[in-house]
């Protein structure tokens, strides 16, 4: 039997790796796909492996190169896929990679912290603005006096004499909106009642300089007066988000900003922080551009990049399975391989090791151990092949079900969604995939929901085919009967051979076709079930009756046609008692069981 309905053999072969050359060799054997690695060296710890320095260099790129890939995405880019076939790179490519990765991670990382720091700035400047914009119009009077209640009960203690110099003080500022409720209130309390102070949200949102989502604020001003010494030692740690004491945890965090008594003089400020912000914005678009360029340069090298490293990684991991010959010239190396691709590996050798001026060699061993089970798929029976080995994957050399699978899995499914209508729907759509595979845009997609479905296009397209078959059979479509061909009953037959008249039809709701009355029953229908069961009122039980019956049958020969398909297994093996111990045994129960009820369904 090919290799499509068994297992292919596999052999063991033992690769003589010169060191100049093993590296290329290895290389060459990744790219054709032809061997499977033994490792040599289990007994040894990863990190005492001959080659563990330039795995974790490879490793260290790799994070470097998801840091770029992180960057790309944040700014909204995609990143191209890999153009045509890259190879794994030389290692003396490897130092010129990570100069050049290293250097535009650099590169990116400084755009970012300036870009961070003058957004921040400009952040404090537009605040600013902001403040000065908003026209509170503070009181210069003193504030009323309260009697001691639960909120306005003073935090400091009384002073022991009374202040003679009175002078008002101005301080301005900005705060998060939710913030603001509780800053007035600890700050009346703890200024003991000499403060006005006066709220107002700004007009728009500004950009949050870390997040870079709109957030609203709100602006203050508050006018205090005492000595002022006293005064600011109350107001400053609170504004500036410390603690005012050490029971009272309380951090506002917010922005303060000079505050100036002349109309004309915060007048000039207000002009020269918009002049500023201007200035920084121009700064941030040349700091844009900047970054853009980088990003361009990030997304021509990162797509090959990352193919290249990883294909050196699985190098270098493959090269730590192999061990070291004793004169330390040569690596020695354990694979399986397919007996038909024996030639391709010699000659894949042959390529490796030319370039080094020295020759691989490559010879079978004989070996005890059970060799890994190789199906060769297709992009049509890869999908058959992987439901097949989501239950197991089969012994070494056993006869693979996946070519029977291409038919009864879509056909049982079929069975359970039979309707033309959303099987049609089903076939178009898969259609479509099947039609567009080689677009580059189709295969790069990385949505997870959409790999799943164009990885199994063939597998729905054949289950939406199996789907319009048995929609015939059940006369479905859309869970509606078409009337495709005449129907085999006549019912104007019946009624006027049985003489219904209105008053009798008008007595009895339900009628019942009696297929002995000549011309009532013309003949069975020609394909499928006669739409004229969609009037009658048992459709439904005829109908689940029909399924379920065909269900059983269906199922008890699938499953009787697997354990057929074991004899050929015992039979390659030479297990001729398994014959009589499992095949038989299995058969007489299965047939005498389920076979007798296939038989009175029958």
């Amino acid at each position: 039997m090919g290799s499509m309905f068994r297992s292919e053999e596999v052999a063991l072969v033992q690769l003589l790796l010169p060191t100049a050359a093993a590296y290329t060799c290895v290389s060459q054997l990744g790219e054709l796909g032809l061997v499977e690695f033994r490792d040599l060296n289990a007994s040894v710890s990863a990190f005492q492996r001959r080659f563990v320095v330039d795995v974790r260099r490879c490793e260290e790129l790799e994070k470097t190169f998801t840091f770029l890939q992180e960057e790309v995405q944040r700014a909204g880019l995609t990143l191209p896929p890999p153009e045509g076939t890259l190879p794994a790179p030389p290692p003396r490519e490897l130092l010129r990679i990570q100069e050049e990765t290293d250097r535009l991670a650099q590169e990116l990382r400084n755009v970012r912290g300036n870009q961070q720091a003058l957004r921040a700035q400009l952040h404090q400047l537009q605040l600013h603005s902001a403040v000065l914009s908003q026209s509170h119009g503070p009181p210069m009077a003193a504030a009323h006096t309260e009697g001691p209640s639960s909120e306005r009960t003073p935090l400091l203690p009384d002073a022991q004499e009374p202040h003679a110099d009175l002078k008002v003080n101005f301080v301005a500022g900005a705060v998060e909106p939710y913030k603001a409720a509780a800053l007035e209130r600890l700050l009346w309390r703890a200024c003991r009642g000499f403060l006005i102070a006066s709220f107002r949200e700004t007009e728009g949102q500004l950009e949050d300089p870390v997040t870079g989502e709109p957030a609203s604020w709100m602006t203050f001003v508050i006018s205090y007066w005492g000595p002022c010494n006293t005064t600011k030692f109350v107001l400053t740690p609170a504004l500036l988000g410390g603690f005012l004491k050490p029971h009272l945890p309380i951090s506002f965090h917010c922005h303060v900003f000079p505050y100036l008594e002349q109309e004309e003089a915060r007048h000039a400020v207000l002009q020269q922080l918009q002049q500023q912000s201007e200035e920084l914005q121009e700064v941030l678009g040349e700091a844009e551009r900047f970054l853009s360029q980088v990003l361009g340069r990030v997304q021509q090298l990162l797509p090959p990049g990352q193919v290249q490293i990883r294909k050196m990684k699985a190098v270098y991991l493959a090269l730590n399975q192999c061990s070291v010959s004793t004169t330390h010239k040569c690596l020695i190396a354990e694979v399986w391989c397919a007996t038909r691709d024996l030639p391709t590996l010699q000659q894949a050798l042959q390529d490796g090791s030319s370039e080094a001026g020295v020759s691989a060699v490559a010879h079978r061993i004989p070996s005890r151990d059970m060799p890994p089970t190789l199906i060769r798929t297709n992009r049509f029976t890869a999908s058959f092949q992987g439901i097949v080995d989501a239950y197991g994957v089969g012994r070494y050399r056993e006869v693979n079900p996946a070519p029977y699978t291409i038919i009864t899995f879509p056909f049982l499914f079929a069975v359970m969604f039979g309707d033309v209508g959303h099987g049609l729907l089903m076939f178009l759509f898969a259609l479509a995939m099947v039609l567009t595979e080689n677009r580059p845009a189709v295969k790069a997609a990385q949505n997870e929901i959409w790999q799943t479905f164009f990885g199994g296009r063939y597998l729905l397209l054949l289950m939406g085919l199996f789907s319009i078959y048995t929609g015939f059979i059940y006369n479905e479509c859309f869970s509606r009967a078409p009337t495709i061909f005449p129907s085999g009953w006549s019912v104007a037959a019946m009624a006027n051979q049985s003489g219904w008249s209105d008053k009798y039809l008008s007595q009895h709701p339900m009628l019942t076709l009696n297929p002995n009355i000549t011309g009532v029953f013309l003949g069975p229908y020609p394909f499928g079930i006669d739409p004229i069961w969609s009037l009658a009122t048992n459709h439904l039980s005829f109908l689940n009756s029909f399924k379920m019956k065909m269900s059983v049958i269906l199922g008890v020969t699938h499953m009787a046609f697997g354990v057929f398909l074991s004899i050929f297994n015992h039979m390659h093996f030479g297990q001729a008692h398994r014959l009589l111990l499992e095949t038989l045994p299995e058969l007489i129960f299965l047939l005498g069981l389920f076979g007798y009820l296939v038989f009175l369904i029958v």
